[in-house]
């Protein structure tokens, strides 16, 4: 009895600890496409959270997180993810479309980093970035994901690498994220 006891307690510690967000996330960073999933998926809640958001702070908050966090992930594709993957599947016109969304997707960060939630376009800037966004990742899912996965990539590697740029792009340097300065520095290009 006792020994049923516990490996019911741990089967139902596993099941707790797979919904918990740190866990999906410890998961995802084994595989490099599911550690851009995760992101994928945390950046249209952000999405979804703006558009409900009613107070100016709020809004200005959220918007600061999604631009952050696009900007880690564009980040750490175009350094990590994109090269390895335009190696594996030889798609070049694939690869140089997700390289000039992002592109544009920086522009649009850049203006609304500028901008403030009184502007009058504010809320405009941050709709077609999710607009824009949510239309690269389904793409990105679609047809690249599926080549790369198809691919002899080493996924798990990948993974970790992304997982641990990352990490060194959004830890803390002298009270300043490193995504803001990178953020900076596109939008003075």
């Amino acid at each position: 009895m006792a020994q049923q006891r516990k490996k019911t307690s741990k089967k139902t510690a596993r099941r707790k600890a797979a919904r918990r967000p740190s866990a999906r996330r410890t998961n995802a960073r084994s595989d490099a496409i599911a550690l851009l999933k995760d992101d994928h998926q945390r950046v249209k809640a952000m999405f979804e959270r703006f558009e409900r958001a009613r107070g100016e702070a709020q809004k200005e908050k959220l918007a600061e997180q999604i631009c952050d966090e696009l900007t880690v992930h564009a980040q750490i594709e175009e350094e990590i993810f994109y090269p390895a993957a335009r190696e594996a599947i030889g798609d070049d016109d694939l690869m140089n479309e997700a390289e000039v969304e992002h592109n544009s997707a920086k522009e649009l960060i850049a203006q609304i980093r500028a901008s403030s939630p009184s502007d009058e376009k504010f809320d405009a800037l941050v709709t077609v970035l999710g607009e824009y966004v949510m239309h690269h990742v389904k793409e990105e899912e679609r047809d690249m994901f599926k080549q790369v996965r198809a691919s002899d990539l080493d996924l798990r590697e990948l993974g970790e690498q992304l997982a641990e740029r990352k990490r060194v792009l959004t830890s803390g340097s002298t009270g300043e994220r490193i995504a803001g300065r990178i953020a900076s520095a596109v939008g003075a290009r």
